[in-house]
């Protein structure tokens, strides 16, 4: 047997059938009428907004990184919820700007934006993070072009790098923002140049279960903040933290206790910088605000054996969940969580299980040797943590397979 990662505190069952937002699972799936179905329980969202705003200083921004999980009702909906969206291309930007969240409250991060790009964001009112000199140059010539000042701010590469993190973003060559030893140049031309200097965006990693590793990369973000606009000599209106809120993905994963960040936080902004005195801060968060809400279902299609080791087969796969059969950034395969739908309080069969989806390649495995219930063709599988970086993240063409449904609830 595999062990598997724990399943999220937010589920229940009634009768053996597991609820998602007070809705049985087969009930779900008979409502948009067939599997393989992503559901996401916005109550679980709104839950974990409440819990940063809870524990994080007051005035503090809250912003969405749709990247994380771009479903348009979602969208929406978080647009009420959040302070921000955070968006990584032209089309993300167009969804950000269909539900509606104010353009100037919106910021355009990556690291290979088009001209096309650049003008519809310089046009719309966007904030853009400049990741290069370049990109800084061809954005003065949009906005020249079009007649529009743009809006920008600098997107640094840290000296620093957020210790344990699932991703790191910063420290070291990275393809990602200004180094941090030439990023105050770079904001002083782009403000000589007449630009809307909006200020910095840090971001030194993500996927973080250690609050004090967090704590230790926001004080040197806000200490790299102090010393790049003291050498700007003009006050930054937003801060960017970054994030790196992480979620309990594997065995032997603990949940992130974010009341110590925002203990820490609060006492270092107190202290910060008299040049920071007037700036606004910002923490951009999308795992941690979408990814428990998620349940993905899929149904058993076959059973069968093979030199004694036994295959469940379902009609999903890593086309719709790579990250959960570990060919999203993972060196090593774990299991997510997993859980039979239908018999979710039933006890698990003596010998373990290998639950594959229906793709033609040997890497399409959701489930290594886990112990499940006895199971049955028709049963539904579960895998939760799907709310982030499930479809919108997956090769969801790859063999032409059908995309999967999509619902919201709540």
């Amino acid at each position: 047997m595999k062990p598997m990662g724990p399943i999220p505190p937010w589920f229940t069952s009634e009768e053996g059938m597991l609820l998602i937002g007070g809705c049985g699972a087969a009930s779900l799936v008979d409502e948009v009428g067939d599997t393989p179905l992503f559901v996401y329980d916005m109550g679980i969202v709104e839950a974990q907004v409440r819990r940063f705003r809870d524990a994080m200083p007051d005035g503090l921004h809250l912003h969405y990184a749709i990247k994380a999980n771009p479903f348009a009702p979602l969208l929406t909906r978080m647009a009420h919820l959040v302070d921000g969206f955070d968006v990584a291309s032209g089309g993300e930007l167009a969804m950000a700007l269909e539900a509606e969240m104010a353009p100037a409250q919106i910021s355009f991060a990556g690291p290979g934006k088009r001209n096309d790009e650049l003008s519809e964001a310089i046009f719309a009112g966007i904030t853009i993070n400049l990741e290069s000199e370049g990109e800084a140059r061809r954005a003065l010539a949009v906005g020249e072009a079009i007649g529009k000042t743009p809006r920008l701010a600098v997107r640094v590469n840290p000296d620093f790098d957020l210790k344990g993190s699932g991703m790191r973003m910063g420290g070291g060559a990275r393809p990602f923002g200004v180094d941090a030893d030439r990023a105050a140049a770079l904001a002083r031309s782009v403000i000589d140049a007449g630009a809307d200097w909006q200020g910095w965006h840090i971001f030194a990693g993500s996927q973080n279960l250690d609050p004090m590793a967090i704590v230790e990369a926001q004080a040197a973000t806000l200490a790299l903040a102090t010393r790049l606009s003291d050498a700007v000599g003009k006050a930054p209106p937003l801060v960017n933290l970054g994030g790196g809120f992480g979620l309990p993905y594997f065995p032997g994963d603990e949940r992130l206790d974010i009341r110590p960040i925002g203990v820490a936080l609060d006492t270092a902004l107190d202290g910060r910088g008299d040049i920071l005195a007037d700036s606004h801060f910002a923490i951009e968060l999308g795992r941690w605000l979408v990814g428990e809400a998620g349940v993905y279902l899929t149904r058993i299609i076959d059973i069968k054996t093979s030199q004694g080791e036994t295959f469940v087969v379902v009609d999903g796969g890593l086309h719709h969940q790579l990250a959960a059969s570990g060919n999203f950034g993972t060196v090593v395969r774990r299991n997510y969580p997993m859980a039979v739908a239908n018999r979710f309080d039933h006890d698990p069969a003596p010998g373990p299980v290998t639950v594959v989806g229906c793709l033609c390649t040997p890497i399409d495995r959701l489930g290594d040797k886990v112990a499940l219930p006895p199971v049955v063709e028709g049963d539904l599988i579960a895998l939760f943590l799907a709310g982030a970086y499930g479809a919108s993240a997956s090769p969801v063409a790859f063999l032409g397979h059908p995309a999967p449904h999509e619902l919201l609830l709540g």
